[in-house]
């Protein structure tokens, strides 16, 4: 299961960071949904890479929760978490704005990894 969900994260991760450079038809949308949407998928699929015995339900419902408490704290704007935010990587990670409607797409993002890794399992039981 662990090469399956490697394989699928190998296609995750070049398009989550497409999604900060993608301009095109519905770039605010990929910008600001897509990009959330992906980085739950990652981070779920990295758990359950690196835990492979852990359910994915599980996984899929803790990165939901704590990418929701990331989103809360967008609301807070410390020196120390503005630094942060003003890197690449650091924005990419932690994000910068509150935004309600972000919340249907980590859970969205959340279902799709679990559904993943539920198909890669099936897969692997199958080969043995």
């Amino acid at each position: 299961m662990r090469s399956r969900l490697l394989l699928v994260l190998a296609v995750v991760v070049p398009l989550g960071f497409a999604t900060k450079f993608y301009a095109g038809p519905a770039q605010s949308w990929v910008h600001d949904h897509a990009g959330g949407f992906l980085y739950v998928v990652f981070w779920c699929l990295l758990a359950l890479a690196l835990r492979p015995e852990l359910a994915p339900w599980l996984v899929g419902c803790v990165v939901f929760v704590i990418t929701s408490l990331l989103e809360i704290l967008q609301l807070w704007h410390p020196p120390l978490l503005e630094a942060v935010r003003a890197t690449f990587l650091g924005h990419a990670l932690i994000g910068s704005s509150f935004s309600w409607s972000d919340f249907p797409y980590y859970a969205l993002g959340a279902l799709l990894a679990a559904g993943i890794a539920r198909i890669c399992q099936a897969r692997a039981s199958a080969v043995g």
